[in-house]
Parts: C-alpha cells; sequence; structure tokens
C-alpha cells in the first residue's frame, strides 16, 4: 500500500520538530480519541490475542457496528394486486360522457 507523506507545519515546538513528516495512507482520515485505562489495556490484550494490529481491531469493530446499525433490508412497499380493500358488488363501466350526464356541475 502507498503512503503519502505530509510535512508537519513549521509553526510546532522544538520538540514536534523532530519527525518532521509522517506517512498516512491515501484516503484515510487521522482522528484521535480518548480512551479509558481499561479498555485500552483490554483491546491491546485482545491484539495480543488475535495476533493484529490495534488499527485492524478498532477498523473491523467499527465496519461490525455500522453494519448491525444498517437497516436489514430495504423497506418492503405495498403491493396493491390485490387491491386493499376488496370491490363490493359488481363493476358498473361508465365513460366519461355519461358520468358528466349524469353529474349536474354548477
Amino acid at each position: 500500500m502507498k503512503y503519502r507523506v505530509v510535512p508537519i507545519p513549521t509553526a510546532l515546538t522544538y520538540l514536534n520538530r523532530s519527525s518532521r513528516m509522517f506517512a498516512m495512507k491515501p484516503g484515510s482520515i487521522r482522528t484521535s480519541i480518548d480512551l479509558p485505562r481499561k479498555p485500552h489495556r483490554r483491546l491491546h490484550e485482545a491484539v495480543e490475542r488475535k495476533g493484529c494490529s490495534a488499527r485492524q481491531l478498532i477498523l473491523a469493530s467499527i465496519e461490525q457496528a455500522v453494519v448491525q446499525a444498517e437497516p436489514a433490508g430495504p423497506r418492503r412497499r405495498w403491493s396493491l394486486d390485490p387491491p386493499l380493500i376488496a370491490i363490493v358488488g359488481r363493476r358498473v363501466e361508465i365513460p366519461s360522457e355519461q358520468i358528466y350526464d349524469l353529474i349536474e356541475i354548477p
């Protein structure tokens, strides 16, 4: 996988100037979170057990949470065959011209 090199601004303190550049995967967004000590320790224990990196385990957990939050399938649309309201009695076919003759329009 290719990395892009992102220069760090020179306005940082002298402690940060020792690492002028860092590598980041293309299409990635760098973020940070503050973890309490216990979950952080448990994360690294799980990483040791699984034999992967913390990044891989965190990404897999995020993907799993996103998939679970998605709806199970597309919303079902109502089908009008057969109609929702049953037709009672016999159907009467009346052309539009006859309907206008039967209805008084002011």
